[in-house]
């Protein structure tokens, strides 16, 4: 069931579906290959021209602000993973018969014949920490390996670069998965299901259909969350390999075939000589940082695919302990009169914010931004009881206020219009006024952040300053 290397491309006419981080590099791989390149973009402002000018230099065509119409004569489209599928371009390309294929498919067509293994990931929090991790775990085991696509290097430098690895750790969203139907990975984890980006896809249906893209074909093993019943549906609904197995993660005692918790160890029973009876220790949730539920879910997920791969206990354990988490996730910045200061500005949406909320007793909660069609009701009932106060800051705070005041209208609410750059610091100020000692100050805003800054990492940032001069 794996699919064919595809590498001839010479003379071939293909458009390229935007510019950008993916854009620019597949229409300069494609072109060294021989085909015949136009790239067409939505945008022409000053960095698109600046994009077009380098790419015309070398022979390549751009057509600025004309995304939506197919170049005549075109028999591929490789497209960016952002450009939606109800894009004009992709139903003339369907109408005319022409195959989209985003940039990791290509990367994949382009395999060389002994090409490492993938082993995949995707989910909707906790991709980037479970890849990262991965990648720790099998460079302990003394594997060439990189992480890979919507992280670190990307998968076109990965499969066409000099350097040789073992095994690769993928990270892919849905996005990704959308445009790459031949995908075959050696084995892949689904984290976790929750509505997201079904502006994009259309519906919930659709994105775990997307997502579950990640199964197919596997060989090995198709890794999925023992707590979200969604995941295990989308295994049951793969076609695999003959042989390939189901294997559970679960912050509870593991079952046969599962990867869990018993008391303060991490531990396998999917990978032993006999799973029905034994269970191998793989490490201890202190080695896992942060412990917080869910990062401990990652680790476990991270763990599951590192020895679907045959890595040994012992790199499991040295890899999670060498693991540094990225900045901007569940990250301690500063313990003040008692209080603690935690950054989870990653916490772009509801799922990622109640697992974070979930991995403390007594919290002040600063949340808002950009609720990207987003609704608060089932986030707050479920973390209420931690709530000691919230802190409301950007565009739609409103509907937070409102969930709240449904759900937990005892708990005090400060909400901030201001959206100037001193509204981090009143917020954290704000936040410090209702905290008592032994309480947690958490950036989780639920909501992404480009109401207020450039990115999630700004808005860490502009918290992790806020509270070092609320501590000088």
């Amino acid at each position: 069931m794996t699919s064919s290397v595809t590498r001839d491309f010479q003379g071939k006419r293909i458009t390229v579906a935007g510019l950008g981080v993916s854009g620019v590099p597949a229409a300069k791989v494609l072109h060294r290959l021989g085909a015949s390149v136009t790239v067409v973009n939505d945008g022409d402002d000053d960095r698109a021209r600046e994009q077009a000018a380098a790419l015309e230099t070398l022979g390549v065509t751009v057509r600025l602000g004309d995304g939506d119409t197919l170049p005549e004569g075109t028999e591929l489209i490789v497209t960016a993973p952002g450009w939606k599928p109800d894009k004009p371009l992709f139903a003339a390309a369907e109408a005319a018969g022409v195959p989209v294929w985003g940039d990791v498919e290509l990367a994949w067509r382009l395999r060389k014949p002994d090409a490492a293994p993938w082993l995949a990931v995707t989910g909707t929090n906790g991709k980037t920490s479970t890849v990262q991790m991965l990648a720790a775990i099998l460079k302990a085991a003394g594997l060439r390996t990189a992480a890979v696509g919507n992280i670190g290097v990307s998968l076109l430098d990965a499969v066409l670069g000099e350097e040789e690895y073992d095994v690769l750790a993928v990270e892919l969203s849905s996005y990704q998965l959308h445009w790459a139907p031949s995908l075959r990975a050696h084995s892949a984890a689904v984290l976790n299901l929750a509505p997201d980006h079904l502006d994009w896809h259309g519906s919930m249906e659709a994105y775990a259909a997307d997502k579950g893209r990640i199964y197919e074909g596997n060989r090995v093993a198709c890794v999925y969350n023992v707590a979200d019943k969604a995941t295990e549906d989308l295994v049951r609904e793969a076609d695999v390999e003959e042989g390939c197995r189901a294997i559970g993660f679960t912050l509870g005692t593991p079952g046969p075939s599962q990867l869990g918790v018993v008391d303060d160890l991490l531990v396998d029973r999917a990978f032993v000589a006999d799973r029905y009876k034994n269970a191998q220790e793989l490490a201890q949730v202190s080695d896992v940082r942060p412990p917080a539920p869910h990062n401990i879910a990652n680790a476990l997920a991270a763990a599951a695919l590192a020895r679907a791969f045959g890595v040994p206990a012992a790199a499991v354990r040295e890899g999670l302990r060498s693991f540094t988490p990225d900045a901007h996730r569940i990250a301690h910045v500063a313990d003040i009169d008692g209080v603690s200061y935690v950054d989870d500005s990653k916490a772009t949406n509801t799922h990622a914010a109640e697992a974070s909320l979930a991995a403390y007793e007594k919290i002040v909660w600063i949340a808002g931004g950009l609720a990207k069609g987003a609704t608060f009701d089932e986030l707050v009932a479920k973390s209420a009881e931690r709530l000691r106060g919230a802190v409301l800051i950007g565009a739609d705070r409103s509907l937070i206020r409102e969930a709240l005041a449904r759900h937990a209208p005892e708990v005090p609410v400060v909400d901030l219009e201001r959206t100037d750059t001193g509204a981090m610091l009143q917020a954290v100020q704000e936040a410090k006024r209702l905290a008592r000692p032994g309480d947690t100050v958490l950036l989780a805003p639920a909501c992404a952040s480009m109401d207020m800054f450039a990115n999630y990492n700004r808005r860490g940032e502009a918290f992790a300053q806020a509270v070092r001069e609320l501590g000088a």
